[in-house]
């Protein structure tokens, strides 16, 4: 027994019982751990804790004085560790921040994680939508939403599902100039354009064997999602949209698809954290009710 709280945890229970066999019934351990744990105590402080016989053993007026101080510091470091158990709802009471980008975090997360926030109250989902690539350590996110490769050794990542890419345009556009039947010709017809906002640049249009085009003098540019999306519907230009916003619209007749067999591979679609250990279980929660959501 080289612990002190250990020791001091033994010596509360010895304190109140009438022998050190009594003491080990109640912490189901032998009488020689009892007897150890009083003796390193006893050397350690320098002074006598129990006067022995053979009816049994008395505190010494040092053993009841450290007693009382002992059963305070006990139960306060105790008090500590209250919530370790999992099944304790306040275990899940605190903060989880997310990052995800627009075309889940604007309403996807926030309405499919509604129910959950409401069955532990406490727990407080902080949803910070960016289309940038956080820096989950840096910036203290506890739980990322990713479209494209991870491949980051700090994190612990869990891939949900795939998403692709669908070049498409409003019927009355190509009523007016047709389907482009090479990626060739899609360079000569209206594009539109979405921002990176690190670099400032165009995001090129992607296709298969590794072809790009990027617009050279795009009808429509802008750095948001759900705008491209809304200017293509409009007809100004053929845009490349991530499948959750086009294929609904394809199937509806908004929107017509373009060059589909020479679409690129759909890109990955993550949920991960930091290598972090413990993981607190109200994290623990929302990544695992993140990961069935986006599957």
């Amino acid at each position: 027994m080289t612990h002190r709280l250990d020791a001091l945890r033994v010596f509360c229970v010895a304190a109140d019982a009438v022998n050190f066999r009594e003491a080990a019934l109640r912490l189901s351990v032998s009488p020689q751990v009892v007897t150890r744990a009083v003796r390193e105590l006893e050397d350690e402080l320098g002074e006598p804790l129990f006067h022995r016989s053979t009816r049994g053993v008395q505190l010494t007026e040092f053993g009841r004085g450290l007693a009382e101080r002992a059963r305070v510091a006990v139960q306060g470091v105790d008090a500590l560790f209250q919530r370790a158990d999992r099944r304790a709802a306040s275990q899940h009471a605190g903060t989880v921040r997310v990052t995800a980008p627009g075309i889940f975090g604007r309403r996807l997360i926030p309405e499919a994680l509604a129910p959950l926030l409401a069955q532990h109250p406490g727990l407080v989902l902080d949803l910070r939508v960016s289309e940038t690539h956080a820096d989950v350590v840096d910036e203290q996110i506890d739980i990322g939403v990713r479209v494209g490769a991870l491949r980051d050794a700090r994190f612990v990542a869990r891939p949900v599902g795939r998403m692709a890419l669908h070049v498409v345009a409003a019927p009355a556009l190509v009523a007016r100039t047709g389907l482009p039947r090479t990626v060739e010709a899609l360079a000569d017809l209206p594009l539109t354009a979405l921002i990176d906002r690190k670099s400032n640049r165009p995001w090129p249009l992607l296709f298969s064997q590794g072809r790009q085009i990027v617009p050279a003098r795009p009808a429509f540019v802008t750095d948001d999602f759900d705008a491209e999306c809304a200017a293509v519907c409009a007809g100004l230009g053929f845009g490349q949209l991530i499948g959750a916003l086009a294929e609904p619209l394809i199937a509806s007749g908004a929107l017509v698809p373009a060059l589909e067999s020479a679409a690129p591979a759909p890109w990955p679609i993550y949920v991960y954290r930091a290598q972090r250990a413990p993981v607190p279980a109200r994290v623990r929660l929302v990544y695992d009710a993140l990961v069935q959501l986006l599957r």
